[in-house]
């Protein structure tokens, strides 16, 4: 899809409607759902301390799409699509909240989702060559997209586990691919991230610790699919040989901590869609940081990541391809230096103990852990939150 001049005007304008409709709109969802008893109570997974509402995700949603509709205008085709697309990952999201799904259920769901969205027209259908010339995908094309949809909406749900870590993380990532497109002229991309940043920013202060209110699953594969589409709309279509660095690289937290899971279960012989308690976040608690001090710490090591992969523009694709390395490596070292990324066997057992201490250290830590089976549905169900 062809794209025109970048209006820095509007950008500004898309960005700032999305995060006052996201931050104004926040605490009547809240609202509705405590009336209506969809709220997170703690349980052996969880972190946070205290019941706390869900559907956070659909505050987001609402104001992503207003903030995109008044940025490209309500005929434009990819707005449509992502609101489709979006609408149905949401609703995956909130039934998931309310009763969880089966890991391979939710699986296929969103990739029927991601089906969706390839015949709506957001499809890889060639990638730069950094020695010169393109890669034309042809039918190969479809398969790739979707698989890369699932995976990316999934990726943001992985570090979906403190107060105020998903939205923050996933707005580094936004204004990253934001400052990407704008450097490519690519018009309706820049408007998009500038809807997805405001969006997960004016949520943040009510997420943030002591959180008031959880994303949930719903906002968490919400922003996660936004993003996958964004980056193939974007980055991987544009003229620059280094684009396909740059989604990956914006994406470097989510990436590490994925691979760190699937890793660290496949050499325990456990399921890689199973959950648990020792995702990068949990480990920090367990180092003794308070949910602040590790949140902030994602914050910095995400906003490093986002740096890197916008200068990566300015560069060679050889050079490029040596800051990819050099900055996962040099990421990789120090978590391994630091003990992070030990496996249970090296540390023993993870003390459950120390993260609850950890999680009221500095504030009381309020909050839900990754999505996962801490949920109440129905009126009633729910203890009383205030």
């Amino acid at each position: 899809m062809r794209q025109q001049g970048v209006d820095t005007q509007r950008i500004a304008l898309t960005l700032l409607a999305a995060a006052l409709a996201s931050w104004a709109l926040t605490p009547a969802v809240r609202a509705l759902a405590v009336r209506t008893g969809a709220v997170a109570r703690p349980n052996s997974r969880s972190v946070h301390t205290k019941p706390l509402p869900y559907l956070g995700g659909v505050a987001i949603f609402v104001a992503f799409a207003a903030a995109a509709v008044f940025g490209l205008g309500p005929r434009h085709e990819i707005p449509g699509v992502l609101l489709l697309g979006g609408g149905a990952v949401l609703a995956i999201g909130v039934v998931d909240d309310l009763r969880p799904l089966p890991a391979a259920r939710k699986t296929v769901l969103l990739s029927l989702v991601a089906v969706f969205t390839v015949l709506g027209g957001v499809r890889i259908e060639w990638v730069t060559n950094p020695l010169g010339g393109m890669f034309d995908l042809g039918l190969w094309g479809i398969p790739l997209t979707i698989v890369w949809l699932v995976v990316v909406s999934n990726l943001v749900n992985v570090i979906d586990g403190l107060d105020g870590l998903a939205a923050g993380i996933s707005s580094i990532v936004a204004l990253t691919l934001l400052v990407a497109c704008h450097q490519a002229g690519q018009a309706h991309t820049v408007i998009l991230t500038a809807a997805l940043a405001g969006s997960a920013l004016g949520f943040l202060p009510h997420n943030f610790s002591p959180a008031k209110i959880i994303m949930g699953d719903a906002g968490a594969l919400f922003l996660g699919y936004v993003i996958a589409v964004v980056s193939v709309e974007g980055p991987i279509k544009s003229a620059t040989a280094v684009a396909l660095f740059i989604p990956v690289l914006a994406l470097g937290v989510p990436i590490m901590d994925a691979a760190f899971a699937v890793w660290r279960r496949t050499v325990t012989n456990r399921s890689v869609l199973g959950a648990d308690r020792d995702h990068l976040h949990h480990r920090l608690l367990n180092m003794g940081l308070s949910q602040r001090q590790a949140v902030l710490l994602m914050y910095s090591v995400s906003g490093f990541f986002g740096a890197s992969a916008v200068g990566l523009t300015e560069l060679t694709p050889v050079k490029a391809a040596g800051v990819v390395a050099g900055v996962f490596s040099l990421v990789y070292l120090g978590a391994r230096r630091s003990g992070l990324l030990r496996l249970p066997r090296e540390t023993g057992s993870m003390r459950l103990a120390s993260l609850s201490v950890a999680a009221t250290r500095e504030e009381p830590a309020p909050m839900c852990g990754q999505g996962g089976p801490d949920r109440v549905a129905g009126p009633g169900a729910a203890p009383p939150v205030s």
